[in-house]
C-alpha cells in the first residue's frame, strides 16, 4: 500500500482584497522528497508557503498531513503537525548563542523551575553537529557566524522538535560557494531521513541540483509539476515567463527567452 503524503494541499485560495494571490492551487510532498516551487515575485509561491507555515490562514481549500485532514490556523498548529518553516532571515536571535535559539520559547527547564542550560547546550550540540559535524562555535552569539551556521542551527531547531517538512524560503541566497555546496549535501542526507522539503528560490541551478520535482506559479496559480529529471531549465522558464507547459511551448515561444 502507497504511503500518503507528508503534506497535501488541495484547491488552495487566498485574496487580499480584491487581489487573489493564490488561486486554485494544489500540490503534495512525499517522504524523502524535495520540491521545488518558482515564480516571478508576485507569482504566490510566499503566499502559499505562509498559509502551509499558517502565518495566513486561507480563504478555501484543504490541507492534509499524512493523509488526515489537518487544522492550521497558526504556526504553532504547523508546528504541532510537524511542519517548519525556514524564512530567508532564519528569525534567529543574534544576541544569543546556538544553544538558546535552538530552544527559544520551548527552553528546558530544571525540576526547579529554572533554566536546564547544561541539558539545552548538550541536546543542542548533538542536533548542530548532525547538520553540520564541522561546527565549534556553540558558545559564540548567532551573530557573529557565518551564513552556514546561521542556517545549520535553524535547522538544527526544526529537526530537534521533530520536523517532518521543512519549508525554506531561499535557502542559499545568503550562502558562499563553499556553504551552498555543504547545504546541497545536507539537504541529501535529511532526503535520506526521510523528511519532505519544499524549496522557495530564484537561481534555477541551485533548484535542479536539489529537487526531485518542481511547481512553478504564476500569477497566484500553478502553472504546472513535472520531475525534473524531465524537463530543461529553457522549458522550466519557459513556465515561469510564458505561463505554459512544456508540451504547449513552440518554438516562436521558446526563442523569445533567448
Amino acid at each position: 500500500m502507497t504511503a500518503p503524503p507528508l503534506v497535501e494541499m488541495r484547491n488552495i485560495y487566498k485574496s487580499f482584497g480584491g487581489i487573489h494571490a493564490v488561486e486554485d492551487v494544489s500540490l503534495s510532498l512525499h517522504p524523502g522528497e524535495v520540491m521545488g516551487i518558482v515564480g516571478h515575485n508576485g507569482a504566490g509561491k510566499s503566499t502559499l508557503i505562509k498559509i502551509l507555515s499558517g502565518a495566513y490562514q486561507m480563504d478555501s481549500g484543504e490541507i492534509h498531513v499524512g493523509g488526515e485532514k489537518a487544522n492550521i490556523n497558526n504556526p504553532r498548529d504547523a508546528k504541532n503537525y510537524g511542519i517548519e518553516t525556514l524564512y530567508q532571515h532564519l528569525a534567529l536571535h543574534d544576541n544569543l548563542d546556538s544553544a538558546a535559539n535552538v530552544f527559544m520559547g520551548r527552553e528546558i527547564l530544571t525540576r526547579y523551575g529554572t533554566l536546564d542550560n547544561t541539558a539545552m547546550e548538550r541536546a543542542a550540540a548533538a542536533v548542530i553537529n548532525r547538520i553540520n559535524p564541522n561546527f565549534t562555535t556553540l558558545k559564540d552569539p548567532v551573530l557573529s557566524l557565518s551564513g552556514g551556521q546561521r542556517q545549520s542551527i535553524a535547522i538544527a531547531r526544526a529537526l530537534h522538535f521533530n520536523a517532518k517538512v521543512l519549508v525554506m524560503d531561499e535557502p542559499t541566497a545568503a550562502l558562499g560557494h563553499n556553504e551552498t555546496q555543504t547545504f546541497k549535501e545536507l539537504v541529501l542526507r535529511l532526503k535520506s531521513e526521510g523528511i519532505g522539503m519544499f524549496v522557495i528560490s530564484h537561481d534555477l541551478h541551485d533548484v535542479f541540483d536539489m529537487s526531485d520535482r518542481i511547481t512553478v506559479m504564476s500569477n497566484g496559480r500553478r502553472v504546472g509539476t513535472r520531475p525534473t529529471d524531465e524537463v530543461t531549465k529553457d522549458q522550466v522558464l519557459g513556465m515561469i515567463i510564458l505561463g505554459k507547459l512544456p508540451e504547449e511551448e513552440t518554438a516562436e515561444d521558446l526563442a523569445i527567452l533567448h
